[in-house]
């Protein structure tokens, strides 16, 4: 079986996620977006994968927000590439970015949040099936508003935190996030970020660190989840 993960930048690998697909059989194409010498003049040109020709997709999240013109000339494209996948019934999972990219192919809107997220969260769930309940790793600035037809199984305070419609699954959280990852972002102008936002960088690591193992296991029922559930495309009760 293969799949696709559609990197957007650099720095944001798919970790325990990508274990778990290969686990489960499945051989990862990656195509990066933006690479490391344009993150700072990311309106880039690229040609994307044939979407149809994978038997799932990932889409990872970004530093950039969808509805920004200066990513246009690879948000309009890949927003085309998303809707032939999910008019041919291939399974899409949207991590962040990713599913506030979903959201917006769909049907439903993104825009500012209210309340960013960065750090450890609890998220609510509906279908522990699909979205275990428990803390999940943040950090976004935007959030969606649900297209027609979605259902909303996770949220929390901040926002709506995970939908599924038809086979795809939009997640607001980081499942893939390692401590190795984080100190990645932390270096690329993250922490900056992070402590301009009230956030204790050094509390970060040491949470990220600390909830490590469980956060794999989550991330591997997650996937487990698309992969059982949402990609079947079998009704589930509201």
């Amino acid at each position: 079986m293969r799949l696709l993960v559609i990197q957007h930048d650099h720095a944001s690998p798919l970790g325990p996620v990508a274990e778990r697909f290969a686990e489960r059989g499945y051989d990862a194409t990656s195509h990066l977006v933006v690479p490391a010498d344009r993150f700072h003049d990311p309106g880039v040109e690229t040609e994307f994968p044939d979407f149809t020709r994978f038997d799932a997709v990932v889409l990872m999240g970004a530093p950039w927000s969808a509805y920004d013109e200066t990513v246009a000339s690879w948000v309009v494209p890949e927003r085309e590439r998303i809707h032939r996948a999910d008019e041919a019934g291939v399974p899409v999972l949207g991590i962040c970015f990713g599913g506030q990219m979903l959201a917006a192919t769909l049907g439903g809107a993104v825009g500012p949040s209210s309340q960013p997220e960065i750090g450890w969260t609890r998220v609510a769930s509906d279908d522990e099936a699909i979205v275990p309940s428990g803390r999940w790793f943040q950090w976004h600035y935007d959030r969606w508003g649900l297209p027609p037809g979605a259902r909303e199984i996770a949220r929390n305070a901040a926002a709506s935190q995970a939908f599924v419609l038809r086979r795809n699954l939009a997640v607001q959280f980081h499942p893939e996030l390692t401590s190795g990852m984080l100190a990645g972002w932390l270096g690329n102008g993250g922490a900056a970020k992070a402590a301009a936002g009230g956030i204790d960088v050094a509390e970060l690591v040491a949470a990220t660190r600390a909830g490590e193992a469980a956060a794999r296991t989550r991330a591997r029922l997650l996937v487990d989840g698309f992969l059982d559930v949402v990609a079947t495309g079998v009704p589930r009760p509201n």
